[in-house]
């Protein structure tokens, strides 16, 4: 879900700018992209996370590479990253590492879901991301949104792995799309371990406190949600995966940088 809320954006290329001026020494580059001031590239401080990074891929619920995903690379505020280091400590002892689907985005690619959303003949991914609610819907009831916490930097979308997996096989255009919604063994197969529904499914199934899944799905939603609150993060309540550092450090900026190697 993108969550609405008007304040600044820092264009991409006004922080390149600034810094070529400040380093032009180094020889800067129009083509560069630096993490804005105050982010850290999540595998720079832990490595150990797994990194499946959706919006890069054609599997994702557009079904192609979202506008500002040039590298599939997780950047998040430094206080985020480091607090999200000491939950993939909590989850190790218990069998689990933590594996991310999106980190900060883009201004440029929330934009981008909302031009598709003003598309109804464009809907190839339904029959996984949303197969019981029409896209024109997905706007009013806010999956869809002008701006988006991630693109505050300390919003992430993440779950839970057993130990000695890795991510997800690569989903290729033509593979089948089934109902995020669906029993694990026939959906996607996710590395994740089974959640009550797919990631980016939009359904009441996806709720974190959704009475309908299995008590086992429930517990594992409970893992995940306890080690994330220890550490100072809240949950959307509509998305079992998503979450925002409470004490953000730019509660009203909103960035623009695109995500490159």
């Amino acid at each position: 879900m993108i969550q609405a809320k008007s304040r600044t954006v820092v264009r991409g290329s006004l922080v390149v700018a600034a810094l070529c001026a400040a380093f032009a020494a180094s020889g800067c580059g129009a083509s560069q992209s630096p993490l804005p001031e105050g982010f850290s590239r999540l595998r720079d401080v832990d490595p150990t996370i797994l990194q499946e990074m959706r919006y890069t891929t054609d599997h994702n619920f557009i079904g192609r590479p979202i506008a500002g995903y040039d590298a599939a690379d997780c950047w998040l505020t430094d206080r985020t990253a480091r607090l999200l280091k000491d939950v993939q400590a909590a989850v190790s002892v218990k069998g689990y590492t933590l594996k991310v689907y999106d980190c900060y985005r883009p201004q440029r690619a929330v934009n981008d879901f909302y031009r598709w959303a003003q598309d109804p003949a464009d809907d190839v991914t339904r029959k996984e991301f949303y197969p019981r609610l029409a896209k024109d819907k997905l706007f009013p009831l806010g999956y869809i949104a002008k701006q988006s916490g991630h693109s505050r930097g300390s919003t992430l979308d993440l779950t839970l792995v057993p130990k000695g997996k890795g991510v997800s096989p690569t989903w290729n255009i033509g593979d089948p799309l089934v109902d995020c919604a669906a029993p694990a063994s026939m959906r996607f197969p996710d590395t994740s371990i089974d959640m009550g529904t797919g990631f980016d499914c939009f359904d009441p199934k996806a709720n974190t406190a959704n009475a309908t899944i299995t008590a086992a799905q429930k517990m594992r939603r409970a893992i995940l949600f306890d080690a994330m609150t220890r550490a100072g993060f809240k949950n959307l309540p509509e998305e079992w995966w998503h979450y925002t550092l409470i004490d953000e450090p730019f509660p009203d900026t909103y960035f623009d940088v695109p995500i490159a190697s």
